[in-house]
């Protein structure tokens, strides 16, 4: 078992890792999660109460459901079992995770918004009445496609309890990566859920940007500490589709590095405290957080951006 010290952020891996011949039981996919010290899984419908039956045994939570609701006149306009599936959850604080989908508009696009609010309203009042959040999942290639498209749609829904995600390999794939910093400050007030996993941030492969977390060259150490800026403690899901491999091999490495991670952030925050002892010895101002967190890439030599404190060189149906 790896070592479990505290962590900053819930951390959870998506059901989509945990598909292989050693894990085709639900026992063997929650006995995994516990071994290697998640905190939990992000799931969808199917065999929910089994699964949700099998993690509180270990301590664990579902965080996340993931579904999908269409705003192009279908009907039901989400999955039919999704009413009765609120309803087993109620109680469990398991967001209710929504990609939001068109055969009408282009994604991104506002024309869709008018048929988008009442079937979105719905969903949120069948949350609301089991005591459950909901929020919108920016995913490439939907209507709701990036996390600006979220926001827009969420302001004018005007539900308390819907809220949107912030996806990594989406926002990469959409050629975001710069306006990280913009859009998570924009998004924080209704940020419920984040999802990462190792990138190699100028791709447009998925097999490149969905990778364990110890591989690529984006920076997560920087997202991490612009979350940490932000002081976003919500849940911090790990996005694993398609990753080859063996489960277990796959999130121990990336749990291996998620440790690292965290410890990287700890030390932070133990400089922080370090400065802020000496305030009232010399009168300095109190730190809130080292120099270089959540600030936004700033220009160095020509082609280079500061980025986790170092200059660096500029260089579906997934989850």
């Amino acid at each position: 078992m790896i070592p479990n010290p505290p962590s900053p952020n819930p951390f959870f891996a998506f059901d989509n890792g945990l598909n292989d011949e050693a894990h085709r039981s639900l026992s063997a996919k929650a006995e995994t999660l516990r071994q290697l010290g998640y905190d939990g899984v992000g799931w969808r419908p199917g065999r929910v109460l089994e699964m949700r039956a099998e993690l509180d045994r270990r301590g664990l939570k579902m965080f996340t459901l993931y579904t999908g609701a269409w705003i192009d006149g279908r009907s039901p306009p989400y999955d039919p079992q999704l009413p009765g599936i609120i309803r087993q959850l109620q109680g469990s604080d398991t967001i209710i995770w929504l990609t939001v989908h068109s055969s009408k508009d282009r994604p991104s696009s506002p024309a869709g918004d008018a048929r988008a609010l009442p079937v979105l309203r719905k969903i949120a009042d069948l949350a609301a009445q089991a005591g459950l959040r909901a929020a919108l999942y920016p995913h490439y290639g939907c209507w709701v496609q990036t996390v600006e498209d979220a926001l827009r749609v969420v302001r004018r829904l005007d539900r308390p309890n819907v809220g949107v995600s912030f996806n990594l390999c989406h926002c990469l794939r959409c050629g975001n990566r710069d306006r990280i910093p913009k859009i998570l400050r924009a998004a924080r007030p209704w940020l419920y859920v984040v999802s990462i996993n190792g990138a190699d941030s100028k791709s447009r492969d998925w097999s490149r940007l969905i990778q364990t977390l110890d591989r690529g060259d984006f920076d997560l150490l920087g997202l991490l500490r612009q979350l940490r800026a932000l002081n976003y403690a919500g849940p911090i899901g790990l996005q694993c589709y398609n990753i080859p491999g063996s489960v277990r091999e796959n999130l121990t490495r990336s749990m291996r590095a998620w440790r690292r991670l965290s410890e990287q952030l700890r030390a932070d925050s133990n400089r922080v405290e370090q400065f802020n002892g000496l305030e009232g010895r010399f009168g300095f101002p109190a730190a809130t957080a080292p120099p270089t967190i959540g600030a936004e890439p700033r220009l160095g030599r020509k082609g280079s951006t500061l980025r986790s404190g170092k200059l660096d060189s500029a260089n579906d149906s997934s989850r």
